[in-house]
């Protein structure tokens, strides 16, 4: 359930703030966006998989907090990963 290193990479391409950026919240939340995704999608097929879904409620939270701290501090980029991840209707 991790991410190849490959998909890791152009997710830091597309979200990165400048060439060396790895940490930003856009990079962060898309990361986790990701990792949300796939462990749903694993969930699926393993209804009682309690520990994948703890660790999936967990990701759940630390995005919904880093969204959150990005709204607060940087409106307009809030709403252009929003956009981009197709997060918010």
């Amino acid at each position: 359930m991790t991410i190849a290193l490959e998909r890791r990479a152009q997710i830091v391409t597309d979200h990165h703030r400048h060439a060396s950026d790895t940490g930003s919240p856009e990079v962060q939340i898309a990361m986790l966006t990701e990792r949300i995704r796939s462990v749903s999608e694993h969930l699926k097929g393993h209804d009682k998989d309690n520990h994948s879904r703890r660790g999936l409620i967990m990701m759940v939270g630390k995005r919904n907090r880093l969204l959150r701290y990005l709204a607060r501090t940087d409106p307009d980029a809030y709403q252009k990963l929003i956009g981009r991840l197709g997060l918010r209707k």
